[in-house]
């Protein structure tokens, strides 16, 4: 809880700003809450079950968060200008404390991303494997993909005989 608070503070000068569409202000508040929820999730498994999964074509939990934040890294990066990571998200080595502050690097690079994009930006179009899509769709899609992985680590969780955090929206 105490990251959600001193993230959210620095972002309220990013998402701030009068200029801004009300889509990306919003968003500030939801990515601060999905961050905050996100490592809540990471630090109740313990370090001996990150490579639990349960089932042999599943990810391993940690390779679920990596996944997660390698997507993040990507669609910022890639189609909203962000900064690119110099993580090796397919390094299985890493250990909890390193995949934690992955998290917490991939989230503020993604939301300065997104805080900086002026409001016209949104209905901007880019190439998309999927086929063409504006930056709002991005946007959208990051938070979607996120929350779908996130939500796989919730059964890990309970395999694992651990209570999920409690839920977080807005």
């Amino acid at each position: 809880m105490k990251y959600f608070f001193l993230f959210y503070l620095v972002l309220l000068s990013c998402f701030g700003h009068a200029q801004q569409d009300g889509f990306i202000r919003d968003f500030g508040k939801k990515w601060a809450n999905a961050m905050a929820y996100t490592l809540e999730v990471a630090e109740l498994m313990p370090d001996s079950a990150y490579d639990f999964k349960p089932t042999p074509e599943e990810m391993t939990f940690k390779e679920q968060l990596l996944h997660m934040m390698d997507n993040v890294s990507w669609l910022s990066s890639s189609y909203l200008g962000g900064q690119k990571s110099n993580t090796n998200f397919k390094d299985k080595a890493h250990t909890k404390l390193q995949v934690i502050e992955m998290i917490r690097e991939e989230f503020q690079l993604s939301a300065l991303a997104i805080a900086q994009l002026p409001a016209s930006a949104l209905e901007e179009e880019v190439k998309f494997f999927a086929g063409p899509m504006n930056k709002r769709q991005i946007v959208a899609l990051l938070h979607d993909h996120m929350t779908h992985h996130r939500g796989q680590l919730m059964v890990y969780l309970r395999l694992k005989g651990i209570k999920p955090p409690q839920y977080r929206g807005w």
